[in-house]
């Protein structure tokens, strides 16, 4: 196991372990690679400009979310790529080593 890996995964989880942090990364999932202006997040959330503002920021800085500017706004995207990692690493060697298979009720690894 990485140092790295490890510091990316406490970051990315980190970022995410907040009500509102959670809600923005679940919307932005459910928007695709379309993504979401910062105005429209708001909205769908009910959150002040600068709470948005904080947890976006918090979001970025985990590395879970992007942004990129498209004229007057920022469209905020999640970052799949970043949270495939992310599962890969924590399912890394699932069920001593043979790979994790989706569990039918009662049944374990």
């Amino acid at each position: 196991m990485e140092t790295n890996d490890n510091q990316a995964a406490v970051s990315a989880l980190s970022a995410l372990a907040q009500e509102h942090r959670l809600a923005i990364f679940r919307l932005l999932v459910q928007a695709g690679h379309s993504g979401l202006p910062a105005g429209q997040i708001a909205k769908s959330l009910a959150l002040p400009a600068s709470s948005l503002s904080f947890h976006l920021s918090h979001l970025k800085a985990g590395g879970v979310v992007q942004d990129e500017r498209d004229g007057r706004s920022i469209i905020y995207r999640a970052d799949f790529t970043a949270m495939n990692r992310l599962i890969a690493f924590l399912l890394e060697n699932c069920c001593e080593g043979d790979g994790c298979a989706p569990l039918d009720k009662g049944s374990q690894c």
